[in-house]
């Protein structure tokens, strides 16, 4: 059976605050444990209105304290953002804190503005170092770094996961860690992986999937918000379903609707059981991470509870 997780980007609603979607997020972990899914990641994003996930760590923290046995960790912590020394010791916590349970799934993004980048003290260049900064996390894991021990991580046994944006899978390989990728040009960045990674190889693929009747519906609220980024420059909060079909689009916003909806799967429990089959051999994936989010929390719970029986 294919194991099956989440990544929950702790999206903020129309009406509600932030700190309402970061206690959702905690709420849903606890749900996603009781249904039986293997991990539950959180991630991290500033500066952005409809995203309230800026702390990863702290909030994989607050996920481990409110369950018991889900892997928890972050999908994930963009390494260009810190120092891998203090990443290092805050992974060391967490897993001090809950001993394995916890992943430590990591990115080569910056900020998505300059501003952003100011505040954060790094500039787009840093992510061309991705592999040094994560070699030398590594290393605070083992016999630490130019004397430097990492407390409480020196020596613990945490997996690190690699999100595969541009070079990542190349990373991934080199290192022989596991691979996370979604997206387009899945199946490329899957075989580049494989044909180079030193030791085992370990694929996790995010997909965002719906499952019950009008199951495209939930997977609406946030194309919208995509495709409102793309034309005006701002991810916003999350618009119920009824409020976005009775918008007015121009072309522009509804080609970028569509963009944001491609590739996407949804339907009845048969027709996504079919299609999540069909990913997995075409990926060859060893789990599935699934990403769908919308506005009414009580569907959403009931898609992911149709999609956990399917296996």
């Amino acid at each position: 059976m294919i194991k099956l997780s989440i990544l929950d980007r702790s999206l903020v609603r129309q009406g509600q605050d932030p700190a309402r979607a970061l206690r959702d997020t905690v709420e849903f972990a606890r749900q996603a444990e009781a249904l039986g899914y293997h991990r539950f990641w959180v991630s991290e994003h500033h500066a952005v209105p409809g995203v309230a996930g800026s702390a990863p760590t702290v909030l994989a923290a607050a996920v481990a304290a409110a369950t018991s046995r889900i892997r928890v960790g972050t999908g994930g912590v963009m390494l260009p953002n810190h120092r891998p020394l203090v990443v290092a010791e805050q992974f060391g916590v967490l897993d001090a804190l809950h001993p394995g349970r916890i992943d430590m799934g990591l990115g080569r993004s910056v900020g998505f503005t300059g501003g952003i980048r100011r505040a954060l003290g790094h500039d787009k260049q840093d992510a061309e170092n991705f592999a040094e900064q994560l070699q030398e996390l590594l290393d605070y894991f083992g016999r630490g770094r130019d004397g430097v021990h990492a407390m409480p991580a020196e020596g613990r046994k945490v997996p690190a996961f690699v999100l595969a944006i541009g070079s990542g899978a190349d990373v991934a390989a080199e290192l022989g860690l596991p691979l996370v990728i979604g997206g387009g040009r899945v199946e490329e960045g899957v075989r580049r992986y494989r044909e180079k990674v030193k030791g085992v190889p370990y694929v996790i693929v995010a997909a965002n999937i719906a499952v019950g009747e009008d199951a495209r519906l939930l997977q609406l609220p946030e194309a919208w918000a995509t495709a409102h980024s793309r034309t005006r420059g701002v991810f916003p909060p999350l618009r119920p379903v009824e409020e976005i079909q009775a918008m007015e689009l121009t072309e522009r916003e509804r080609g970028h609707l569509d963009e944001a909806m491609r590739g996407q799967i949804h339907g009845t429990e048969e027709q996504v059981a079919e299609r999540l089959r069909e990913l997995v051999e075409r990926t060859g994936a060893d789990e599935v991470l699934v990403t769908m989010n919308t506005y009414d929390l009580d569907r959403r719970l009931d898609s992911y509870r149709r999609l956990i029986s399917l296996r």
